[in-house]
C-alpha cells in the first residue's frame, strides 16, 4: 500500500554570508588559491574520495574543475570564475584571491551591504578607466614588429607553474616554441575574414623537454598492429593526395538513428543492407580517386578490407580535437551522413609520412598550404607533461588575445599594488558631488576605498610563500620583495647592495627610493604617469608581464561576484 508524505518546507537561511557555514569554507577555498599563486606557489594534489587519477597542479583551470562544491553561495563564486577561465584561461587565481578578500574583509566594515557595494563599483570603474586611459603607467603596448613582448609573456606564464618541472633552458626553449606556434598561426596578409591557425598538442611522455618541436601539419597517432601491418603508404601519389573525413561512424551500426524504431520487413538482414551502403561508399570513394578515409569513429572490418584492396589508406578512431585542424588544414568538409558526399567536400594533402616520437608511432599529414602546426611537447614524467600541456595553451590562448587588445599589463603584483595606490590617491581628492550620488560621507567613502586597496595590495602579498617581507615605493606604487626575517634599518642597504628589481623588473631600487611595508598606512601619493616611465620601456630587459585582457576581466569577475554575494540575504532550499 502506497504511503503519502506531506512536503517538507523549504529550509531559509537568512544571512548566508555572514554565518559560517559559509565564512568556513571560503576561507579554505581563499587559502587554497592564495597558497598556489605565483613562480613560488605550492603544489596542489586534487582526487576523488575513491581514489582515480590523480593531479598534482598550481593552475587555476585544473585547480576549480576538481572542486567539489556544495554550497550555493560557493557554488556561485567557482561558477564566476569557472566562466571567466573558460573565456581568458589565465588569471582565474588573481579574481580567485580577490573576490575572496572582498567577501572576507568588506563584511568587517560597518557600513550596509548596499553602500559597500556602491562604492566598490565606483572603485572599480575608476581602475578600469584608468587601466584604459593613455596616462596608464602599469601598462605596455604591444610591438608587433618585434617578438620580445612575446616572449616575456609567454615566460611569465610558463614561470608562474612550477609543477612544470622546468629548467631555466628548458623554460627559455619552450618559450621561443609557443612564441613561434603562434606566428605561425597568424596570417602573412590581412584580410576582412581573418581565419588564425591552428597549434594541435601532441603529449609525448618519458623524453626530455628539449626534444619537443613543432611540425607542420598533423600527427595521428597509430597502434602499432597498424604501423606494422596494414600502414602502407608505397600507393600514395608524391602530391595532391586526396581525403575524406567523417565524423558519422562506419561500423554499420544504427547508432544515428535517434530514440526513434526501425522496421524491418521479413526476410530482410539489416547488417547485410548496411554493409552494402558501406561498401557502396567506399566504392563511391574509389571511383573519386580519394586517397585516404578518416573516420572520427570506427570502420566496418569489411569495409576497411575492401579499401586496403583497392590501395587506400583508412584511419579509424580519430581524436574529436583533431577534427577541426584536419578540417582547417585539408579543406574537407566533416562528412555526417552517408547520404551527403560530394565532390566538393574533399580535401587535399601534399604528402604523407611515418613519424616516432619516443615509442609512439605517429601518420604525419603534410598540408599543402596552411597553418595549422601539431606542437610536440616532450617532459620527463606524466604530471609535469600533463601541467606543462595546460601551461602552453594557456600561453596560447593569451598570445591570441593580443591580436583583439594589444596591450600588456606589468606582472608580478607590481599592477596592483600600482592600482591600489592610483586608488589611494584619487580617494582623498574625491569631490562632493561624487559623494552625494554615492549617498555616502567622506569617512565611509574613505572606510570602503581603504578596504578595496588593501584587498589589491593583499593580492599582490600572496605572491609571497617563503615568509618574505613586501614593499611598495612611493613614488611608482610597484611590488618589491625582501628576505626573510629582513628589519627596516637593512632594507636601504639590502636594496643598494644586491641591486634588487621589482616584481616586473622594470624598476632598481636606488637610495633615493622612499619605501613603505605593503598593506601598511602610508600617506597617499600620485603614482608617476606613462609619460615619465616611457623610457623605461624603451630600454627595459626581460619584464614579468599579465595578460591585459585577462586581468582586466578578473577584476570586474571579482568584484561583480564579490557584490552579488555580499548583496545575497536568504538562502533558500527546497528539502524534498
Amino acid at each position: 500500500m502506497a504511503t503519502v508524505e506531506m512536503k517538507k518546507p523549504s529550509l531559509c537561511t537568512a544571512g548566508p554570508v555572514s554565518s559560517a557555514s559559509i565564512r568556513d569554507p571560503l576561507k579554505v577555498l581563499q587559502m587554497i588559491a592564495t597558497s598556489s599563486y605565483g613562480p613560488t606557489g605550492r603544489l596542489k594534489q586534487v582526487h576523488n574520495g575513491s581514489g582515480g587519477y590523480v593531479i598534482t597542479t598550481s593552475q587555476s583551470s585544473a585547480l576549480i574543475s576538481g572542486l567539489s562544491i556544495s554550497h550555493p553561495v560557493l557554488q556561485l563564486l567557482v561558477s564566476s570564475i569557472r566562466n571567466h577561465i573558460s573565456s581568458f584561461s589565465d588569471c582565474g587565481l588573481f579574481a580567485l584571491i580577490l573576490c575572496c578578500n572582498l567577501i572576507d574583509r568588506c563584511l568587517t566594515l560597518p557600513l550596509s551591504p548596499h553602500k559597500i557595494i556602491t562604492i566598490n563599483n565606483s572603485l572599480l570603474n575608476m581602475c578600469l578607466s584608468y587601466l584604459t586611459s593613455e596616462a596608464c603607467a602599469c601598462k605596455l603596448k604591444v610591438d608587433f614588429s618585434c617578438n620580445s613582448s612575446f616572449i616575456d609573456l609567454t615566460r611569465s606564464v610558463l614561470c608562474s607553474k612550477p609543477a612544470c618541472m622546468l629548467t631555466v633552458k628548458e623554460v627559455d626553449y619552450i618559450t621561443v616554441l609557443v612564441v613561434k606556434s603562434f606566428l605561425f598561426r597568424v596570417p602573412a596578409e590581412s584580410t576582412s575574414n581573418v581565419l588564425l591557425g591552428r597549434t594541435v598538442m601532441v603529449p609525448v611522455e618519458g623524453l626530455s623537454v628539449m626534444e619537443s618541436t613543432l611540425i607542420p601539419g598533423v600527427l595521428i597517432e597509430m597502434p602499432g598492429s597498424s604501423w606494422n601491418r596494414t600502414l602502407d603508404l608505397s600507393y600514395m601519389p608524391s602530391a595532391d593526395i586526396k581525403l575524406a573525413l567523417f565524423s558519422v561512424s562506419l561500423s554499420g551500426d544504427f547508432g544515428d538513428t535517434g530514440d526513434g524504431f526501425v522496421d524491418v520487413m521479413d526476410g530482410v538482414d539489416p547488417e547485410e543492407v548496411m554493409l552494402e551502403q558501406l561498401l557502396a561508399l567506399g566504392k563511391r570513394l574509389v571511383d573519386d580517386h580519394v586517397h585516404i578515409l578518416v573516420c572520427q569513429k570506427v570502420i566496418h572490418p569489411s569495409l576497411k578490407q575492401y579499401l586496403k584492396e583497392q590501395k587506400m589508406l583508412a584511419v579509424e578512431r580519430l581524436g574529436a580535437a583533431l577534427m577541426e585542424p584536419l578540417s582547417q588544414m585539408t579543406g574537407a568538409q566533416s562528412i555526417a551522413s552517408l547520404s551527403s558526399l560530394y565532390s566538393t567536400c574533399y580535401g587535399s594533402l601534399r604528402q604523407i609520412s611515418r613519424m616516432s616520437h619516443g615509442n609512439k608511432q605517429y601518420l604525419h599529414l603534410i598540408p599543402c598550404d596552411t597553418s595549422v602546426c601539431s606542437f610536440v611537447l616532450c617532459n620527463r614524467n606524466e604530471t609535469s607533461l600533463k601541467e606543462l600541456v595546460r601551461v602552453c595553451q594557456t600561453a596560447e590562448h593569451t598570445l591570441n588575445q593580443l591580436l583583439k587588445d594589444p596591450w600588456l599589463l606589468l606582472g608580478g603584483g607590481c599592477a596592483e599594488t600600482h592600482l591600489a595606490a592610483y586608488v589611494r590617491s584619487k580617494s582623498t581628492n574625491i569631490h562632493s558631488s561624487d559623494l552625494e550620488e554615492l549617498n555616502c560621507s567622506v569617512a565611509e567613502y574613505k572606510l570602503a576605498s581603504d578596504c578595496f586597496s588593501s584587498c589589491l595590495e593583499s593580492t599582490a602579498r600572496s605572491l609571497e610563500h617563503d615568509g618574505g617581507d613586501t614593499l611598495t615605493d612611493l613614488q611608482d606604487g610597484h611590488f618589491w620583495s625582501l628576505p626573510p626575517n629582513s628589519t627596516p634599518d637593512i632594507i636601504l642597504h639590502h636594496c643598494t647592495e644586491t641591486k634588487q628589481k621589482c616584481g616586473c623588473q622594470l624598476l632598481r631600487k636606488s637610495d633615493d627610493t622612499v619605501w613603505s611595508m605593503l598593506g601598511s598606512a602610508y600617506k597617499p601619493f600620485s603614482p608617476r604617469s606613462s609619460t615619465d616611465v616611457y623610457q623605461l620601456f624603451m630600454s627595459k630587459e626581460p619584464l614579468v608581464l599579465d595578460s591585459f585582457s585577462g586581468k582586466y576581466n578578473g577584476l570586474k569577475v571579482a568584484v561583480n561576484t564579490a557584490g552579488l554575494i555580499l548583496d545575497l540575504a536568504y538562502v533558500i532550499k527546497d528539502e524534498n
